[in-house]
């Protein structure tokens, strides 16, 4: 299991994340490309948290090649294109992510690929 790393001496997370994980020595580490709102039948559903489902559903595929899943996550890297899909976005997170939180970036881009897409997730796994 790894530790989570909120210091007492510096401010509580904004949000539902960790300040830091510490990954104990031996376990092995999975990263993952950034994965957009896309379906295996290229279906882009217009809803950001409908998005962001999809992200965390093609993160939870490849998780489980390794053996994994999202309960392992230690880090997320999220993309969003407008203020207005964050909460989106972390309601979704919030209620797949694992207890203690991983260490969390959330950064509002001006686009992806294409226009239609408008969350993006990396994540980092260690189990």
């Amino acid at each position: 299991m790894s530790n989570a790393l909120t210091p007492k001496s510096i401010r509580p997370p904004f949000a539902r994340y960790s300040h830091g994980v510490e990954v104990p020595a031996g376990k092995r580490l999975v990263l993952c490309s950034g994965q957009l709102g896309i379906g295996p039948d290229d279906a882009i559903p217009e809803d950001a948290g409908a998005q962001a489902e999809l992200c965390f559903a093609n993160i939870a595929a490849i998780l489980a090649e390794a053996g994994l899943g999202l309960k392992d996550i230690v880090r997320i890297n999220a993309y969003v294109t407008d203020r207005a899909y964050m909460k989106p976005y972390m309601e979704v997170r919030d209620r797949l992510v694992a207890d203690p939180p991983p260490a969390s970036t959330l950064m509002i881009v001006s686009g992806f690929t294409r226009p239609e897409f408008k969350v993006e997730i990396e994540v980092i796994a260690a189990g």
